[in-house]
């Protein structure tokens, strides 16, 4: 089946695949901190094993990055 991945289509050599299985596949680093998006709609990691993906489906992973404002004063906080 082709599956289109961070958007380049790739052919995988079966026809059962979930996410979970994929990020495995696509030896996705640290896999616990990605957040996928099938098809324009996010998955919960809670079903990451269950959610089944199909020929053209279209899978991103994000890491979202966290940060903040350097030495700007907070309210009840030291400066970094």
């Amino acid at each position: 089946m082709n599956i289109k991945i961070n958007g380049k289509v790739e052919a995988i050599k079966t026809t059962s695949l979930t996410v979970a299985e994929l990020l495995r596949i696509a030896k996705v680093g640290n896999p616990e901190m990605v957040s996928v998006q099938l098809n324009g709609e996010f998955v919960s990691k809670e079903n990451f094993d269950t959610t089944r993906l199909k020929h053209e489906d279209a899978v991103d992973f994000m890491y979202f990055m966290g940060g903040g404002a350097r030495g700007r004063s907070v309210p009840g906080r030291e400066l970094l």
